[in-house]
């Protein structure tokens, strides 16, 4: 009967380690997950605006592409020269038909087609793909409310060219898409902003560091496989 006991004995012990074994590796397919995966935020609003060449852009004509959504106007000194450059970083890096960019101008009045066109020209814009749009300001100020990307209030003229520098990542079926913190997370959009530091802490328009520029080109490039 001793041996029986003994056995007894080892199986207490070693039904724990399986249990504690499956929850590690429960633990790390689901983390594996979160880190490899996309979440999806919502449907991208709807919208239709006009772009440096005079057409008409809507979502529905983007549906089939990868595209980037951010809102900025040409005469503004701070965030937006470098958000366009990090854009354009991104754009030369994946450079694919099926990826584009909706750069929706929150200053109307004064970026016309025939502006944005020369906007574009001045940065290095060449796509196609690249759309520098802008339309009515009660409108584009919706559309950011729909987004929930802050843009100032018209109404106030302290403020009413006020942006954030947040970026929407839209997969080829119209969905918007963020991937995961390190705490399994959804972080809703990526900043367009350059930092100090390699983390993403500190803002600084001559920041050497773009952590979430690279973030973004990762993640473009699994929406397109």
């Amino acid at each position: 009967m001793k041996p029986k006991k003994k056995s007894l004995s080892k199986s207490k012990l070693i039904a724990p380690i399986i249990v504690i074994a499956v929850l590690f590796l429960v633990i790390g397919i689901g983390t594996s997950y979160f880190r490899k995966s996309l979440y999806t935020v919502m449907k991208v609003p709807d919208f239709q605006l006009t772009d440096q060449n005079g057409q008409m852009i809507s979502n529905k004509d983007m549906l089939g592409k990868v595209y980037l959504v951010e809102f900025f106007y040409s005469r503004c000194p701070t965030i937006c020269p470098v958000m366009n450059s990090n854009m354009k970083y991104i754009m030369t890096e994946i450079n694919r038909p099926d990826f584009g960019i909706v750069s929706i101008s929150i200053d109307p009045t004064h970026d016309t087609p025939e502006v944005l066109k020369n906007h574009a020209r001045m940065i290095g814009a060449t796509s196609q793909n690249w759309h520098f749009v802008s339309g009515d300001r009660d409108y584009i100020g919706n559309l950011a409310d729909q987004f929930d990307i802050y843009v100032g209030d018209k109404e106030d003229q302290s403020k009413s060219l006020n942006h954030s520098g947040m970026i929407a990542l839209v997969d080829k079926d119209g969905n918007l898409r963020c991937r995961f913190d390190e705490n399994n997370m959804p972080v809703l959009y990526y900043s367009g902003l350059n930092y100090d530091d390699p983390k993403g802490t500190k803002t600084s328009l001559r920041g050497k560091y773009h952590p979430d520029r690279e973030k973004l080109i990762e993640d473009i490039k699994k929406l397109l496989q």
